[in-house]
């Protein structure tokens, strides 16, 4: 008997440091997917001045866009097809190769010489980048015990923008935007630890067995069932992003027309706030779900992001520094809600289109985002003002929540 209880001890605690290490990987490659979104950004004008020719400053803004819209675009077409491919050959080696692919590209944007070559890398980049945002958080989703699932999902969904917020480090040890660039080695490197350390999700291994008496992927994916799922996580994703990424977009410019003169401290510690408030939400993400409830949580976060969008930009038309508070609590809530959706959206689909479906549900957002934010600019000339058209943008959110409220309830672990 006291044999067989330290073989139980010891499996558990086996089963316990093979999570850890599962958890440690995935959270360092969605943080360097971060690292890599921004490195361009951050290094953009040495990059600018290192191109060859005689292009004018318009030029160069128009070259300079359109790199970082490759990253946005590669990014999404990633989501999508690893997706595809990570329900075919399994999560581990889709994770591997997609984290191998943004490492690659990433340093091989270091030796380019021409814009050419560097919006092909950065469309590369971004195609690894987003397909490991949809891969890991399937993995976890189908390896994670129930228990602890949604609090660890939660803390996971914070390692994107740790990775943006980390770009700085690199920005002060790498003066040359070349050498930054070779902070591609690092995900190669996680890459090899993929590899050596994480298994292959069993539920994955025991759905491809009964692969043969299944209709094909593509099929089942668009299935009466699967089209209704695919709907409300695309609806319900993409409300929150499009919302986020407007109200992040145009922030600081808002704050600035509050302000009597520079209004470019007030606006940095808005932007302060408003990453620190998401960084928060997304960590306690698991502990809100867990104690309110996976449907409660979702309709508390597209709830409090209207009234508090409403609060800002309806009832503020001068400075003060209760705007600090409004900012943080509208941040917090759409930090809760990218935790909540990262468990919610997968458990939608059964394992076999698993990862396929989320990469539509998460990316389909994505390419209606950069479209969706430039009619900001629009609305404050139609409606009088930033602070009035970015509470129409905001109103994104009503669909989310409509949806929330009247859609079926459907938990975590309904799909195996």
């Amino acid at each position: 008997m006291e044999t067989l209880t330290i073989d139980v001890a010891e499996k558990a605690q086996i089963k316990s440091i093979t999570l850890f290490t599962l958890f440690v990987i995935c959270f360092l490659i969605t943080a360097f997917g971060g690292v890599v979104s921004t490195l361009m950004s951050t290094y953009l004008p040495a990059v600018v001045k290192d191109m060859p020719g005689d292009n004018t400053a318009e030029q160069l803004n128009y070259l300079s866009g359109l790199v970082n819209s490759l990253f946005i675009f590669g990014w999404a077409a990633g989501g999508f097809l690893w997706g595809l491919i990570s329900d075919k050959i399994g999560r581990k080696k889709a994770i591997i190769l997609a984290t191998a692919s943004y490492g690659l590209f990433t340093i091989l944007t270091g030796f380019m010489t021409g814009w050419g070559g560097i919006m092909v890398c950065r469309f590369m980049s971004g195609f690894g980048v987003g397909g490991d945002l949809v891969i890991v958080f399937t993995l976890i989703s189908e390896v994670w015990p129930q228990k602890s699932k949604a609090v660890y999902i939660g803390i996971l969904s914070i390692s994107f923008p740790v990775g943006i917020f980390s770009t700085g480090l690199t920005r002060y040890l790498a003066t040359s935007w070349r050498e930054a660039f070779y902070a591609g080695g690092v995900p190669i490197l996680l890459a090899l630890l993929t590899y050596l350390f994480i298994s292959e999700s069993s539920i994955w291994v025991k759905d491809r067995s009964d692969d043969l008496s299944k209709p094909e992927t593509v099929n089942q994916l668009f299935s009466a069932t699967n089209r209704k799922s695919l709907f409300i996580g695309s609806v319900i994703f993409g409300a929150m992003l499009i919302g986020l990424w407007g109200i992040f977009s145009w922030m600081p410019t808002w704050i600035q027309s509050l302000v009597q003169g520079d209004g470019s401290k007030q606006a940095g510690l808005s932007m302060m706030f408003l990453g620190m408030g998401g960084l928060g939400g997304g960590f306690i993400s698991g502990w809100v779900m867990n104690l309110m409830g996976l449907r409660k949580s979702l309709i508390a976060c597209f709830a409090v992001c209207t009234a508090m969008a409403f609060l800002l930009f309806k009832t503020n038309s001068t400075f003060s520094p209760v705007i600090y508070a409004e900012i943080a609590a509208l941040a917090v809530f759409f930090g809760i809600s990218q935790g909540v959706l990262s468990v919610y959206i997968p458990h939608l689909f059964p394992t076999s289109v698993r990862a396929s479906a989320t990469g539509i549900c998460f990316n389909a957002g994505r390419l209606l985002t950069a479209t969706a934010v430039l009619f900001v600019g629009v609305l404050v000339i139609t409606l009088g003002g930033y602070g009035n058209a970015l509470f129409i943008f905001s109103l994104v959110f009503l669909p989310g929540l409509f949806i929330v409220l009247f859609v079926k309830n459907i938990q975590p672990g309904d799909h195996p």
